[in-house]
């Protein structure tokens, strides 16, 4: 009997190997660190080491230059580099999430609907009730991935097919599909809504304060404990459900818990910064790539490959068409486009 990938030894040792994984974590936070520095430093104006340090930690000063670059570091890019750390973190795993429960490998959060049923709830809330600030309708966009998350679920657990990573699949293709018709319809019918679905659906870590970025952290925090607490059960899922069921996983509660996680991480990240594509599938290869299909390795490495790939991508945006800026979420869809293609194009070629 054939050993499986999670089991098969590994040339050097268990511990060799674990040691590499460890210090390719510890590579990565050292990597993140640089690039957020970077990102306070980078923009329509370029501040230098000694001027992103005094906006930091500098007091109140007469000068007005330093007053001014105390404004830009604390109130435009530390928000959102903070903001691009987060949702790039919960992208990231929600990815690696998604492709292990769902055993597709060209899955993104996308499949679940979170995108759609934020775009739809932004667009309603707009339409009808005027509102404008980032504060005020993020909460509905949450609102709307989660409960567009929860029915596409419920779908895939009823009927014949119940639980199948196919149907989970396709009952989030065709939500998506409806509420991107029911938000084309209602964008089109509402110039306000229409010109803040444009901004909105770019994908953007500006504009966005604290008031929003601490609440959406909250909600990607429980995201993530419940992501870490449901990795072993996913790497006994990839076995097959019999496999799974036979070694005592709880397949039902365990997809139930797994999908509230990349609802939570996805939602809340959607919610906060729009729609991002393609980062999660991207970074979710990657770490694949890096670490091998142990998700307990898989996922923090997806996670902290997101962090930084969404920096990176909203650094590049900043400087292509100074002094304007290109959103980070055009960046990572530039990115994630060829590489979705490569993928397909990968996995004709194998079956042929």
């Amino acid at each position: 009997m054939g050993t499986t990938a999670i089991e098969r030894p590994v040339s050097g040792g268990a511990t060799e190997v674990r040691r590499r994984r460890g210090m390719g974590l510890g590579a990565l936070v050292v990597v993140l660190v640089a690039v957020a520095a970077l990102s306070l430093a980078v923009g329509a104006r370029a501040l230098s080491p000694a001027e992103v340090w005094h906006g930091l930690f500098a007091g109140p000063d007469p000068d007005q230059r330093l007053t001014e670059i105390r404004l830009i570091v604390r109130t435009v890019r530390v928000p959102r580099t903070v903001l691009a750390i987060v949702a790039g973190i919960a992208l990231g795993v929600g990815g690696a999430l998604i492709q292990g429960y769902t055993r597709n490998p060209i899955a993104d959060t996308g499949l679940l609907g979170v995108n759609s049923g934020a775009s739809f709830a932004v667009v309603s809330v707009i339409a009808v009730f005027g509102l404008s600030d980032p504060f005020q309708y993020v909460w509905f966009a949450f609102l709307g991935a989660a409960v567009a998350g929860v029915v596409v679920f419920g779908l895939a657990s009823i009927g014949r097919g119940a639980g199948n990573p196919l149907t989970l699949a396709l009952a989030g293709q065709g939500i998506t599909v409806f509420l991107a018709a029911m938000t084309t319809a209602v964008a089109l019918s509402d110039q306000k809504s229409l010109n803040a679905l444009r901004f909105w659906n770019a994908g953007s870590v500006a504009g966005v304060g604290f008031d929003v970025i601490w609440p959406v952290t909250a909600f990607i925090a429980v995201g993530l404990v419940l992501a870490l607490i449901t990795l072993p059960a996913i790497n006994l899922l990839n076995l097959g459900d019999d496999v799974a069921r036979g070694l005592g996983v709880n397949i039902g509660l365990s997809r139930a818990v797994g999908i509230v996680a990349i609802t939570l991480l996805a939602g809340a990240a959607t919610a906060a910064c729009g729609p991002i594509a393609f980062l999660g599938l991207m970074v979710a290869h990657v770490a694949r790539y890096l670490t091998g299909p142990d998700y307990r390795w898989l996922v923090p490495y997806a996670g902290l490959l997101g962090a930084v790939v969404l920096l990176v991508c909203d650094i590049v945006g900043r400087l292509v068409v100074r002094p304007g800026e290109l959103e980070a979420g055009v960046v990572v869809a530039l990115l994630g486009a060829p590489f979705f293609a490569v993928l397909v194009w990968r996995g004709k070629f194998k079956e042929a």
